[in-house]
């Protein structure tokens, strides 16, 4: 038991210290960069140089309800659980925090490892909802997300697919990275077909709802 005691104490010393120093520090690597064969291409760059086509295509595609939850998003987990029960392919409900939790400190894994870094990810997004702001959390989303085969955040998937910059993404352009962020070692991003480019063009569509209804307003505050 008092081994027990000292391995929680160091863990939750660890985890907390490492949440902090993220807030002012990009983080280096992630456990998703170190096992990717395909080689690492990241490019870190500030909010500021991320269009905000960008930010609203993550929030419209990817968690809506992004300024206004704690980190979870409850009625999403639920309607997850139901489909999943159903069998088939296994569908989440995880919001942004939740997964930039998962890219940052976590592993993407599957089968029981999945349990396990399910239950890890529920204590970084409480710590990173309550030590980070929401533009931060958006922030590092961006930035540790993988956007392509070998390529980590927006900045990198801008200047693969389209040559330029993530400051200066149009809606279509950033619909079309959103729609891929999922699955991004399958999806194409510049030349979509078939779902990736319906997707990508709905999320392009709902860019102009989320800036006019403020669902991403809690990263410009």
């Amino acid at each position: 038991m008092r081994l027990i005691a000292k391995i929680v104490v160091w863990f939750v010393a660890i985890s907390v210290g490492l949440t902090v120093l993220y807030r002012f520090v990009p983080p280096p690597v992630t456990v998703t960069m170190l096992v990717d064969g395909n080689g690492i291409t990241k490019d870190w760059v500030p909010l500021s140089r991320i269009d905000r086509n960008m930010v609203a295509g993550v929030v419209a595609a990817e968690d809506g309800k992004f300024c206004t939850h704690n980190g979870f998003d409850t009625d999403a987990i639920e309607k997850a659980m139901e489909r999943n029960a159903k069998g088939g392919r296994i569908r989440g409900g995880s919001t942004i925090s939740q997964q930039t939790a998962k890219n940052v400190f976590l592993w993407q894994g599957e089968g029981w490892t999945r349990y396990l870094r399910k239950g890890l990810e529920v204590w970084f997004t409480f710590l990173i909802e309550n030590l980070w702001d929401k533009r931060r959390i958006m922030e590092v989303y961006l930035n540790v997300a993988e956007t392509g085969i070998g390529t980590y955040g927006v900045e990198a998937g801008a200047q693969r697919y389209y040559g330029k910059s993530a400051a200066h993404l149009t809606p279509s352009e950033a619909g079309r990275m959103a729609a891929a962020l999922p699955s991004p070692k399958t999806r194409s991003v510049k030349n979509p077909a078939g779902f990736t480019r319906r997707y990508g063009n709905t999320i392009a569509a709902r860019i102009g709802t989320v800036k006019r209804g403020g669902y991403d307003s809690c990263v410009y505050e």
